[in-house]
């Protein structure tokens, strides 16, 4: 359904990780991971632009959450820098997460625990 697509999951709870991974490998993505958002701004900087078609970021990470990680990501000087989708990931579905999640510059927003219509739903969005 999405074979070619490579994904950067960042998730710091190794079962959420695994769970995460699984699902999106199902639908044929490749997937990469990190355990905080220091190392996913670390990935995406040291890859060519446009390796990425998609980031799940998580939002309460240590070394760096996901709204630093994102705003990070954001400022990078590249051409994907801006374009980049970045959906954030968290149990915490409520509206000033949301807010906070668009202005770190965030495209959208998985509830977790992940429900797999929505997911699906999202990658057909911005894939």
């Amino acid at each position: 359904m999405f074979n070619g697509k490579r994904i950067l999951l960042v998730e710091d709870n190794a079962l959420n990780q695994e769970i995460a991974a699984e699902l999106l490998q199902m639908m044929g993505i490749t997937v990469d991971t990190a355990d905080n958002g220091q190392a996913a701004l670390d990935r995406i900087r040291e890859l060519p632009a446009g390796y990425y078609d998609l980031v799940f970021m998580d939002m309460q990470m240590p070394v760096m959450d996901g709204c630093t990680s994102a705003r990070a990501i954001r400022a990078l000087d590249r051409d994907d820098a801006k374009s980049l989708p970045i959906i954030a990931m968290t149990a915490n579905a409520f509206a000033d997460d949301r807010q906070k999640t668009a202005e770190a510059g965030m495209n959208e927003h998985l509830a977790k625990p992940i429900d797999t219509e929505q997911l699906r739903s999202i990658l057909e969005r911005w894939l």
